[in-house]
């Protein structure tokens, strides 16, 4: 009998021969079509890594027969070829394919792919990109059709959906999405961030050394969130060119996505970074190492490595559960080679249910992460990406924040540390406000915030509140005219070239603008032209009285005046009726006036007054010599009177210029508007258009082809069109246009009276504020040119309706209204001036005072006279000074002669004369 070695030795040798059978037993052998695209590297290294693991791991039974097929994006008619060529050889070759394992990402090879699947109903998993619907060859595929015909979207699909997750989380309006050959985002252009408000582009990186240029454009639309969809590689590249352009301040915000596994870096000088990359979940970390060190699934991205290794095992590991479960069998096993298939006749498979088995738990543990099989479009494998916010000075990484995280999937929110930290890597709402210094509108004042201030700064600054947003300001010369290339300049050109935001100030509204700007709706009145000129200044003198005549005609009243008096004085002394000659006569008379020289000087003074000369002469011929007087003091006293009055009236309405007609009338004032101003386009169009008529009715004055009838309805004498602006036109090139206010003003200043210099023709609220804030400035004439104040923004640009909306509350809310009592009325540049004279008022003191310093000269002349009679009677007349005594009746003393008797009763008795010396009475004090 056998020994116990050979028993042992038996029993060894029957056990592994029982293992071998029991091995071949499981082993599934599995027909695979791999189809792939060129470029696709990571799938074509994860695949190689799964045949590497399925060979080492007998335990799983799968013994894979692959055939491969590569194509592109553009042939697919090369591509289907090779798949049918393929295909049909293992019809041939009876090596029936149990599955077609796609690969190809997007374009003509990924829907050749799909059409080729469909058509010969063969089991597909297909790791193409695309949501629900965007795999058109798949997108109308019955129930049964989606059970074995399966996609499943890679990480490089998934992952762009945090962009629609920080967007909707910082309530990002704008944004910027740039992505390298590592996405695919051609699906993406509608459905990434749809129904959602906000103006975005999404655009391939362009060549590193376009990418400076690519980012100008970007910002030229106004974009200022950027989001980078790249390799680490690539991500720098376009962060050192946004650094170039010095693109990292708070205007800007800025997202670097990747699926590498990587730290940030960038030659940045200072810039803050949202970093977003994929984070391996703690629960596979070991089976990912393990993968890594023993298999060497190292090809970058790791993530999509590990992706494309699940989905090829599992993918194996189903379809091998469907033979060995009897499913195949029973799922009709009908195969149509493609030169057979005709269109009608696709093999019918049923009760093949892939989807479930690729749900199926198994042995075998994630890589990365779980793979959910939901629906072609919703299938995707499930990972986590962090959120770190990345500091960068001087090209080194000096700190780094952790943020939060975010798990893949559909409009899944974000699992954030700090909130807060979230709201410090948004982009400020800056805009870029152009504007025109212009009083009270705006102005520089560094005092303030924004460098500016005025009307319109307080405007900006409650709608900044209202619409919460930040801005800054920078001044050009002029709001802008249209040259006659149709090219613009100024504030205008600055909105068209997207190199401002926003067009602030007295900027009219006009039609030629509204072509390529946009206009919200008005926030101040119609403004219209009107002009400035000096004030005109009415001369004023003390004694302007005397003025009235002429020094000649004073002269002759003057001569007149005397030969008057002496004339009188002489009738009156030589005349034998007069007074001093007939004292017998006239000694009953209760007025005794002598006509000496003295007393005819006063009487042709007084004479001249309403007071009246007083007694006349008795004699006829002095009579007559002071009723001749007194027809000539009343002819100059009448003259001299009514010559005073309109003298006066005349000087205040010495106001040649009323109107703009009454400028264009005349030609001592020059006049013109600043140069490049709105002004200067109306007149200028004006006579354009007044040009243009003229050469209209001169053809057809001058048609031959016009009937007689016709003829005579034009036969005019007179032009029928006025040339008015024409002529202005003219004068305003004549005179020469100010390039600023400044120099306008300084013009009009330089006149030398209001119907001699300059005026100029501006804005009225120009005008305006220039009266208001200058004495010897003012505005003539009415407004003309109406048109209304508006902010400007960019055409097409979202900020029209919103500044509307605010400009409405503001105005229902009656803010522009304080506005306007806070510029105008209550401006502290506002100058408090002497009130003009006008009709009603009458006439000043500067004109009359002279006749007050007339009496306080007459009585100053008085009291010196009264002093001088004073010192002469007292110090120079010697005469002696006796006291007179009443007698007593002394009948019996010598009776007085009887001669002399009518002489002591004729004279006073202060004139009585003792012994020939004359006595006067003593002066009382």
């Amino acid at each position: 009998m056998y020994s116990k070695l050979d028993v042992e030795t038996i029993a060894v040798i029957f056990f592994a021969i029982l293992l071998n059978y029991c091995d071949g037993q499981t082993t599934q052998n599995i027909n695979v079509i791999f189809a792939n695209e060129e470029g696709n590297v990571v799938a074509d290294k994860a695949l190689e890594v799964a045949m590497t693991y399925l060979k080492k791991n007998n335990k799983l039974g799968i013994n894979v027969e692959l055939r491969r097929v590569v194509g592109n994006r553009t042939d697919s008619t090369a591509f289907l070829e090779s798949l049918c060529s393929t295909y049909n050889s293992m019809l041939v070759s009876e090596t029936f394919p149990h599955l077609v394992l796609d690969t190809t990402m997007t374009g003509l090879a990924s829907e050749t792919v799909k059409s080729f699947t469909q058509a010969l109903a063969l089991p597909t998993v297909s790791a193409s990109f695309g949501q629900e619907g965007d795999v058109r060859q798949w997108r109308n595929i019955d129930e049964n059709e989606t059970n074995y015909l399966i996609q499943i979207s890679p990480p490089a699909d998934i992952i762009p959906e945090i962009v629609r997750t920080l967007v909707l989380n910082q309530n990002i309006t704008n944004a910027a999405i740039l992505y390298d050959t590592s996405f695919v985002m051609d699906h993406k252009y509608k459905s990434l961030l749809q129904n959602v408000a906000t103006r975005h582009i999404i655009t391939p990186i362009k060549e590193t050394n376009q990418i400076a240029e690519q980012l100008t454009q970007l910002r030229k639309l106004d974009l200022v969130n950027f989001f980078i969809l790249a390799s680490l590689r690539n991500i720098k590249k376009v962060l050192d060119a946004a650094d170039s352009l010095s693109y990292f301040n708070r205007k800007f915000a800025w997202h670097a996505i990747t699926q590498d596994d990587g730290e940030l870096k960038c030659v940045c000088r200072n810039a803050t970074i949202m970093f977003v990359k994929p984070s391996p979940n703690a629960a596979y970390q070991d089976r990912l190492g393990t993968m890594q060190r023993t298999y060497q699934l190292n090809t970058e991205p790791i993530i999509a490595s590990a992706f494309y290794f699940d989905l090829v095992l599992h993918s194996f590991l189903a379809i091998r559960d469907i033979i060995l479960d009897g499913t195949w069998k029973n799922a009709g096993n009908d195969y149509v080679s493609c030169d057979d298939y005709n269109g009608n006749n696709s093999p019918k498979r049923t009760n093949l249910d892939l989807k479930k088995y690729l749900n199926k738990e198994s042995t075998e543990t994630p890589t990365y992460g779980p793979i959910s099989v939901i629906s072609n479009g919703l299938s995707y494998m499930e990972f986590q990406m962090q959120l770190t916010s990345v500091g960068v000075r001087e090209g080194a990484s000096d700190k780094s924040l952790n943020l939060g995280t975010w798990l893949s999937g559909f409009d899944n929110n974000l699992t954030l540390v700090d909130a807060q930290a979230m709201v410090n890597l948004t982009a400020d709402v800056v805009y870029r406000v152009i504007t025109v210094e212009q009083k009270p509108f705006i102005f520089r004042d560094e005092t303030t915030r924004s460098g500016f201030n005025g009307y319109c700064v307080d405007l900006i600054d409650k709608i900044a509140e209202i619409l919460k947003f930040d801005y800054e300001i920078t001044a050009v010369e002029s709001f802008g005219v249209m040259d006659e290339n149709g090219k613009w300049n100024g504030a205008v050109k600055e909105l068209i070239e997207k190199r401002a935001d926003i067009g602030l100030g007295s900027m009219s509204v006009m039609a030629e603008r509204e072509n390529v700007i946009d206009f919200t709706v008005p926030y101040y009145d119609l403004v219209g032209i009107t002009i400035l000129m000096k004030l005109p200044e009415t001369p004023t003198s003390l004694f302007k009285f005397l003025t009235v005549l002429e020094n000649e005609v004073w002269l002759c009243i003057l001569a007149a005046y005397f030969f008057t008096s002496f004339l009188m004085w002489i009738f009156d002394r030589w005349s034998p009726y007069s007074y001093q000659n007939n004292r017998e006569k006239y000694k009953d008379d209760e007025e005794k006036r002598e006509f000496n020289l003295k007393e005819c000087l006063w009487f042709c003074m007084t004479s001249l007054t309403p007071q009246g000369g007083g007694e006349a002469p008795k004699n006829l011929s002095g009579r007559l010599v002071a009723a001749t007087w007194w027809l000539f003091g009343f002819i100059i006293i009448a003259s001299y009177t009514a010559n005073l009055a309109a003298f006066l009236t005349v000087s205040r309405l010495d106001t040649p210029i009323e109107s703009l007609d009454d400028l264009s009338k005349q030609y001592k004032i020059q006049y013109a508007p600043l140069n490049s101003s709105s002004t200067q386009t109306y007149f200028e169009r004006m006579a354009n258009i007044e040009s243009r008529f003229y050469e209209i009715w001169k053809d057809m004055s001058l048609n031959d082809s016009l009937s007689e009838v016709e003829r005579a309805k034009l036969a005019v004498w007179d032009y029928p069109v006025s040339d008015k602006y024409t002529k202005m036109w003219q004068a305003m090139k004549e005179a020469g246009l100010p390039a600023n206010m400044e120099e306008a003003v300084d013009r009009v200043r330089a006149s030398k009276s209001s119907s001699e210099g300059f005026a100029f023709l501006g804005d009225a609220t120009d005008v305006r504020y220039l009266e208001l804030t200058n004495c010897d400035l003012t505005r003539v004439g009415e407004e003309f040119s109406r048109k209304p104040y508006a902010v400007a923004v960019q055409q097409g640009s979202p900020l029209k309706d919103q500044f509307n909306t605010a400009i409405l509350q503001l105005l229902n809310r009656r803010e522009l209204e304080r506005l306007k009592e806070k510029w105008w009325n209550k401006n502290p540049e506002k100058k408090d001036c002497d009130k003009v004279d006008d009709q009603s008022d009458g006439i000043s003191i500067q004109n009359i005072g002279g006749v007050f310093i007339v009496i306080f000269v007459g009585i100053g002349l008085a009291c010196v006279t009264l002093a001088f009679e004073y010192w002469w009677y007292k110090y120079r007349k010697n005469t002696k000074i006796i006291d007179i005594q009443e007698a007593p009746n002394q009948p019996q003393k010598a009776q007085a002669n009887p001669k002399n008797r009518h002489l002591l009763e004729s004279r006073p008795l202060d004139n009585l004369t003792l012994k020939n010396k004359t006595v006067y009475p003593r002066p009382r004090f």
